[in-house]
């Protein structure tokens, strides 16, 4: 097992995902005080396995076709498009 791949991917998903729209949302739905709070963790934490496995699916996929250099360039693009279009939209 490759430890320092774990913890940097671990280091950047949980840095990038706090104070994002789905923790804002995981915390609405913790509040609601009718709400089991551990449904809301489990519920809250498959969706993001779910969407970290189609993630990795996908990259993985993509990997085939097109190589790891410009795969970087693609989403280094892609922040910076998505960026731009927040700060346009603010």
């Amino acid at each position: 097992m490759d430890l320092k791949i774990l913890f940097t991917v671990f280091g950047v998903i949980f840095l990038a995902e706090l104070g994002d729209k789905t923790q804002l949302a995981t915390l609405l739905f913790a509040a609601d005080k009718e709400v089991n709070k551990w449904m809301v963790f489990v519920g809250a934490s498959l969706a993001l396995i779910v969407a970290s496995a189609l993630g990795v699916l996908a990259g993985g996929a993509i990997a085939h076709y097109v190589s790891e250099k410009y795969l970087h360039y693609i989403a280094g693009a892609g922040f910076v498009a998505i960026g731009i279009w927040t700060l346009l939209t603010a």
